[in-house]
This record gives C-alpha cells, sequence and structure tokens, in this order.
C-alpha cells in the first residue's frame, strides 16, 4: 500500500470536518424548524459534529489513511 503524505492526510481530517460542520449545521437547523429554542439547536449541533467527525475518522482509520 501506498504511504500517504502529511499534505494529504490533513486534506482528509479538513474535509471530514467540513463534511461534520455541513451535518451538524443541517441538524441544528431541523432542529429550530422543529420549534427547539436556541440552546438546544446549539447543543444538538455540537453533538452531531461530534459524533460525525469521530465516525469519519474511523472509517478513515479503518481504510489504513494513517498507516
Amino acid at each position: 500500500m501506498v504511504e500517504l503524505s502529511f499534505s494529504v492526510k490533513l486534506l482528509l481530517v479538513l474535509t471530514a470536518a467540513l463534511m461534520s460542520g455541513t451535518v451538524g449545521m443541517v441538524a441544528g437547523l431541523l432542529g429550530r424548524l422543529d420549534g427547539d429554542g436556541l440552546p438546544a439547536c446549539v447543543a444538538r449541533s455540537g453533538a452531531v459534529f461530534g459524533t460525525t467527525l469521530t465516525l469519519l475518522l474511523l472509517v478513515l482509520n479503518s481504510l489504513g489513511a494513517w498507516s
């Protein structure tokens, strides 16, 4: 297997963070449209961001991106 350079690994992490941010913002927006208050929407967005980022990094690790 080909070793990935540092810049490619950094791009993978940044892409995962951007995807997680997008999913978190959509979750907060859906919560707001559902009638939740602002603190609940922010908490939901943060939880979804953290969960999505963790899952994406675990998938990258399973695919061998860090070895």
